[in-house]
């Protein structure tokens, strides 16, 4: 699990990212990125109802969390939404890992 500071949990500052739209696609995941002034990095994570039921949509969360926590370290400091498109529930870890990677990836080579 993410750490308390590096985690974005309210309604306005997610707003705020989303009007920003600085955004990274792949087929499941959608990314979002603003600069900030903060000394650190923070994450949310956005799971659509259409994904699934609430155990699912949690399962996914949780996962996305455990894969950003491994390379939040190596990002630039900014803020990130990754926000997760119907059929993110059926890939396993390994493929949801790949598609945080190229998302990711994506925005590091633009910056």
């Amino acid at each position: 699990m993410l750490a308390k500071q590096n985690r974005i949990r309210k309604k306005k500052e997610f707003a705020y990212i989303y009007k920003k739209n600085n955004c990274f696609y792949t087929k499941h995941l959608t990314l979002y990125v603003v600069t900030t002034k903060m000394p650190q990095s923070k994450v949310g994570f956005s799971v659509n109802n259409k994904v699934g039921n609430s155990v699912i949509r949690h399962k996914v969360k949780r996962r996305l969390s455990e894969i950003v926590r491994g390379i939040l370290p190596t990002l630039p400091v900014r803020n990130y939404v990754y926000v997760a498109k119907v059929g993110v529930a059926e890939l396993n870890f390994d493929n949801l890992q790949n598609e945080v990677l190229e998302v990711t990836n994506k925005f590091t080579k633009k910056v």
